[in-house]
């Protein structure tokens, strides 16, 4: 184990480097505790060793933070009994942290000690900013490309190696709390701004500086182990501590809705270590922490968001190609979504061209970038010069035969199989045979679509989510005689502009949209029967997702899904299911009401848009039922319908992989983060319980509640989803 080693110099400065092998960022894995500690034991106790600088041997970046590999396997490697052992092992990390703080002090008097200075190249998140706060100086290099923070809690944690405790006690629990609660991250100016860190400094003397301070006899007792120390802001009884604490409370419920388990652990550790000794406020901290971890939420969100995401991205579906990495790309229509796209991949560095039938809609779409730089201009994410690079990637026009040498066209016209067909056919006779044609639809079948190819095993789907330069999804779609290049292509362009991508096989709706569709019609059939339109996107809100399904039809719009059922039900004939959705949707449609758009949909809005509260006339024609049907029966609808979908899209082979479902699920729609996805939450549940709650609600609310076989056959048999598809996922 080399994660750690110490070099002393002649000038009694003993320097720890942090320098895992094989890894470009250093992360922390258990066995590297003792070695650190041992090292730290051994310059504390050299007479020769006036200060110690623990630092970095990776360029640019401290740490990546905690292996969440370890992490997410912690309870099953913590013995019989799993409270104990994680309880004990973050202890050991506090003590070990507390021994860097503490550095050699006289307990009862403070006299004594070396100094000890964190001095970070660049990036430091997570544990990787824990270690530096129990540090008595950070110092960290002026790289405005680092990021500095503690972003544990949008993966289902808090910082549970004293990073809660000692920033609340550093900054003050008003200050601390976007670090913290919502996982906000800096450069190293603004972290220092914030007062996360000491100095900035340049790279070139960051262990000079750190040297220099150690070697300057500094006082190094931290505030709260001073005599008299008073929380900054306030503690809970002190009046405006009071204040503090209880609006942090209502702040946090009305952004999670009690649904995510880590924010109210964590404001319980902050609130109860508050009103303790610091040493006693460590305990309680990683009691929190353990108690977290014991919740099934916090390791399905790790495995989904990280541990499985990772792997999606990094290519693990990939079929054996060789490199397909995009250099010229073709956009075939400049709306919104082309737009998008056309942005992105410039960013990424591509050469873009993007075309529509005029000239000013094809100037129009590539407006849509310039605006999108101003913007982060003006926010400083953004350079007038690096606007410039962006525009000069991008070429506007009507002309088909600037497509010549693209390696990818990605077609994004208007959702008409014929419009499509026909562009089609125009831009394929413009390139080599080499070129991989995709189409970004959302409903129609890629299949079907690739008969305007004379090459169908070139031909596939890109399914992007709007708007494209925000959602993190892309759903990539193969027809039935898509080949591995074209996947392979589709893949390793989703890398380059960082998207995370799901495949799946050609089916309606493909598989986001089979199981957001009847989110939203449950949502609407509820509505017909006399359901509270706030009760039924309070539901969905109190389970975690982003927006109840009412709100959500309104954002998408009521026409868009007026047409998705007409043109499903002339597909399905007499199978299809949803008259009683389109009764109410068709009403909607004629009523002008098309969602916030046209500024009346389910909700009310004022001329900007902002949503006035929901539209009485539903009530007068959908009259409220006497008897409200109970909080727990809708959100059991409107949760099992999504669910239950993608165990059918497991069942029929549209998903091959059910990391993607989990993970394709989160970001495509905002399906309960906290559950890790519907694969992970059937897991926590349990499919024996899932398979019966299915049965009550088909026979009280019909056959679209079906246990599915697959789903009777695993609760029979009492498995889980993550465990019977392991070997499938390993594989893949």
């Amino acid at each position: 184990m080399t994660d750690f080693t110490m070099e002393k110099g002649a000038d009694g400065v003993a320097i720890i480097t942090w320098d895992v092998p094989g890894k470009s960022v250093n992360v922390m894995s258990m066995e590297a505790w003792p070695l650190l500690d041992s090292l730290i034991d051994d310059a504390l106790a050299d007479e020769a060793v006036k200060g110690i600088v623990i630092t970095s041997g990776k360029e640019g970046s401290f740490a990546g933070g905690m292996d969440l590999n370890v992490i997410a396997r912690m309870k099953e490697t913590a013995g019989g009994n799993p409270a104990q052992g994680l309880m004990d092992g973050l202890m050991n990390m506090h003590r070990i942290l507390r021994k860097i703080e503490r550095a050699g002090m006289d307990p009862r008097t403070n006299k004594g000690g070396k100094p000890i200075a964190a001095a970070l190249p660049g990036t430091a998140l997570g544990i990787g900013l824990e270690i530096p706060l129990a540090c008595h100086r950070i110092f960290v290099a002026d790289n405005p490309k680092a990021r500095i923070g503690l972003p544990e809690i949008n993966l289902g944690i808090f910082p549970g190696a004293g990073g809660t405790t000692r920033l609340v006690r550093k900054l003050g629990a008003m200050a601390a709390s976007p670090f913290l609660l919502e996982g906000k991250l800096n450069d190293p100016r603004g972290a220092k701004s914030a007062g996360l860190v000491d100095e900035v400094v340049p790279a070139d003397q960051l262990l000079d500086e750190a040297r220099a301070w150690v070697l300057s006899g500094p006082a190094i007792v931290k505030p709260w182990d001073e005599k008299g120390y008073k929380m900054p802001g306030g503690a809970p009884y002190h009046p405006a501590g009071f204040m503090t604490f209880v609006g942090a409370s209502a702040m946090v419920n009305a952004r999670t809705q009690g649904a995510f388990p880590a924010p109210k652990a964590l404001l319980s550790a902050v609130y109860e270590g508050a009103l303790v000794p610091f040493d006693t406020a460590l305990r309680i901290e990683a009691r929190w922490f353990t108690n977290l971890l014991l919740n099934p939420s916090s390791s399905a969100m790790i495995r989904t968001l990280f541990i499985d995401k990772q792997a999606l991205e990094k290519g693990a579906n990939r079929p054996e190609a060789p490199d397909q990495r995009v250099k010229k790309l073709g956009v075939l229509g400049a709306g919104m979504m082309g737009a998008g796209i056309a942005l992105v991949s410039a960013q990424a560095g591509m050469e873009v061209v993007l075309i529509d039938q005029s000239q000013e809609a094809a100037d129009r779409g590539k407006a849509y970038s310039a605006g999108f730089m101003d913007a982060g201009i003006k926010r400083g994410k953004a350079t007038e010069a690096e606007k410039a690079e962006v525009l000069g990637r991008i070429t506007a026009t009507t002309d088909y035969s600037a497509l010549k040498g693209s390696d990818l066209i990605v077609e994004a016209v208007f959702e008409d199989p014929d419009i499509k067909a026909e562009a089609t056919r125009k831009a394929l006779a413009e390139v080599d045979e080499t070129c991989i044609f995709a189409t970004n639809t959302s409903t129609l079948p890629i299949s079907d679509l690739a008969r305007a190819s004379d090459r169908p095993e070139d031909f596939i789907g890109i399914h992007f989510f709007s708007p494209v330069e925000k959602m993190a999804l892309v759903e990539i779609i193969k027809g039935q005689k898509t080949g591995p290049r074209a996947v392979a292509k589709a893949l390793d362009y989703a890398r380059q502009i960082r998207k995370t991508p799901i495949v799946v096989n050609d089916a309606r709706f493909f598989y986001a949209n089979r199981c957001i569709i009847p989110y939203i019609n449950e949502g609407i059939r509820l509505v017909a029967e006399g359901v509270a339109p706030a009760l039924i996107d309070n539901a969905a809100r109190q389970m975690g997702f982003p927006v109840g399904p009412l709100q959500l039809v309104d954002e998408t719009s009521i026409d868009l899904g007026a047409r998705i059922a007409r043109a499903t039900k002339a597909a399905m004939g007499d199978d299809y299911p949803d008259d009683a959705v389109d009764e109410v949707i068709f009403w909607m449609e004629s009523e002008g009401r098309l969602g916030r758009k046209s500024r009346a949909g389910f909700f009310n809005y004022d001329e900007k848009g902002k949503r006035l509260g929901y539209w009485k006339g539903l009530a007068e024609r959908y009259p409220r039922a006497a008897k409200q049907p109970d909080l727990r029966e809708v959100q059991d609808r409107l949760m099992f319908v999504q669910v239950l979908e993608a165990v059918r899209a497991l069942e029929d082979g549209v998903l091959e992989d059910i990391r993607e479902g989990d993970v394709g699920a989160i970001l495509g729609w905002g399906f309960a983060p906290w559950s890790g996805g519907p694969f992970s939450w059937l897991d926590i549940i349990g499919t024996p319980y899932a398979a019966e709650r299915c049965d009550q609600l088909a026979e009280k609310f019909g056959p679209r509640f079906a246990t599915p076989a697959l789903l009777r056959e695993m609760a029979d048999k009492g498995q889980d989803f993550h465990t019977r598809f392991a070997s499938r996922s390993a594989a893949a």
